[in-house]
């Protein structure tokens, strides 16, 4: 499908890697100041398609067009002179200088008489002008170090968007933003394709689409499928062409009286919190709400080990715990599933094998000596059990898609026959089949007597997962919600209202 006023035409794109056909006869167009949703599972193609739009990876056969011109990028270099820029999932940031020196790598003003002079004045007066002229409130010579996740995404954003870009290429640029944030986000966007700036979105967050999407391009198993209008596809329809089957009761829960107290916070202070007092059962799903610096994942660290707790204390099937360990909280029963789970839950570089049996080597080998019999059987247990999509046990992670990567984390901790479990944004950066999986398996496990704790910033999984939800702000929990009270709007209003709104 192509149209007289595209910016980017592709037809026939292939790419191949070594045992692998990752993208065949791909083809579609992208106009003038539309935004153009990209749409699949992980594993469709995505990834590498706007790596090859964007200078990344080059293609073996196909045709691309910009701007009315064949083009053969051979770098990220000569993508970004062209008007191509690309906000990557993995910020690509440099922490150790500040947020002017970010928005200008690699183009920095010189100082005229003195060729080869950065002129740093210039550099942060154009950058204070940027950022004022998007909206966003940060000093140009602050250290992107000492800035929060979704202050860099933020940066990755202006970086992207301060260089005369034509096309901008978006990876899942909400995925660590605020509601405040995203509104921002949001508004830039429709800011620049008045302009006719044209943007490919990538988001596994269907409810975003809707709002920022013109069309969706869909992709599955590396080929194009089709093209929808945004604005009249049903999400149903969407999702079943991704995924290549119709995917039912997305928030399937099976309901059941919670049993005995499993975890319970006692005046829980900590770094970013306060008096936290929250409660999961037996059988429960409980969420914590709230938008991103609440204090949700800092609560999950703590009860974990993994930072100080200043003051109070949490039971934890009936044991009282003042200054946890995470080796104490494993041997009682705890599994902690990260938000990160690239720095935190896996290890990339090891073999899917021994990931999963890395939570539980005491248990499988108790006399210390690992038994490659033992190990190949556990893991191929577990990756038949959560369908984790790899050709081999012996496969690294890292090679591994995000949501498989999830899998494996899930199993290194179902490993360990823990009964409580912390499930810190459990679906993050996954597609929409994964999710599904990911929800059934929170489901099974609640019914079977496990007790769940889950952090989630998507309002839709809260509300369609949660038995209970806390909602907190600032460090404090403001609400608890049962199940028969919960919206996403209720949620919303006591996660970004002042008291005195509220009392109002």
């Amino acid at each position: 499908m192509t149209s007289d006023n595209a910016i980017l035409k592709m037809t026939g794109i292939t790419k191949r890697f070594p045992g692998t056909l990752a993208l065949h006869n791909v083809g579609f167009d992208v106009r003038e100041g539309e935004v153009v949703v990209l749409l699949g599972e992980n594993g469709a193609g995505k990834s590498t398609l706007v790596k090859i739009i964007s200078g990344v990876y080059t293609r073996d056969e196909g045709e691309i067009i910009f701007n009315g011109e064949p083009v053969d990028f051979e770098g990220v270099q000569q993508a970004q002179q062209a008007g191509i820029s690309i906000i990557h999932q993995e910020l690509n940031l440099l922490p150790e200088r500040t947020i002017a020196q970010n928005i200008f790598v690699g183009r920095e003003p010189t100082i005229p008489w003195l060729p080869g002079v950065i002129d740093y004045r210039k550099m942060v007066t154009d950058s204070k002008a940027i950022l004022a002229d998007l909206g966003v409130d940060l000093a140009p010579d602050a250290l992107v170090k000492d800035l929060s996740i979704a202050q860099q995404q933020m940066v990755e954003v202006v970086k992207a968007l301060s260089n005369r870009t034509k096309l901008l290429i978006m990876d899942e640029p909400t995925s660590s933003l605020t509601k405040r944030e995203i509104d921002k986000l949001f508004e830039i966007i429709e800011r620049f394709k008045r302009n006719k700036t044209s943007i490919i979105y990538i988001s596994h967050r269907m409810d975003e689409i809707k709002i920022v999407g013109d069309r969706a391009v869909i992709m599955r198993d590396g080929e194009y499928i089709d093209t929808l209008d945004v604005k009249a596809m049903s999400m149903d329809e969407a999702v079943s062409k991704m995924v290549g089957r119709t995917i039912t009761r997305l928030y399937e829960r099976h309901y059941n009286q919670p049993g005995e107290e499993v975890f319970v916070t006692r005046n829980l202070t900590g770094i970013r919190f306060r008096n936290v007092n929250i409660n999961v059962r037996a059988g429960e799903i409980v969420s914590l709400a709230g938008l991103v610096g609440a204090g949700r994942t800092e609560v999950a660290k703590a009860v974990f080990g993994y930072d100080p707790i200043l003051s109070g204390s949490f039971e934890l099937f009936g044991q009282t715990i003042k200054s946890p360990s995470p080796d104490r909280c494993v041997r009682l029963g705890m599994a902690f599933l990260p938000e990160d789970r690239k720095a935190e839950g896996v290890i990339l570089k090891m073999p899917v094998k021994e990931n999963l049996v890395s939570a539980c080597l005491s248990k499988l080998f108790p006399n210390g000596i690992i038994n490659s019999a033992i190990e190949r059987r556990h893991s191929e247990r577990f990756r038949r059990e959560l369908k984790i999509v790899t050709p081999s046990v012996d496969k690294l992670v890292g090679e591994l898609s995000g949501g498989n990567q999830q899998k494996v984390v899930v199993g290194k901790w179902l490993s360990t026959d823990c009964r409580f479990f912390i499930f810190d944004e459990p679906t993050r950066g996954i597609d929409v089949g994964a999710k599904a999986e990911i929800y059934h398996l929170l489901d099974a496990l609640a019914a079977k007597g496990a007790a769940i704790l889950m952090i989630s910033s998507e309002l839709n999984e809260v509300v369609g997962l949660s038995d209970r939800v806390y909602v907190m702000r600032e460090g404090d929990v403001v609400k608890e919600f049962p199940r028969l009270e919960l919206s996403q709007e209720a949620i919303i209003s006591f996660a970004i209202a002042k008291e005195d709104d509220r009392n109002a």
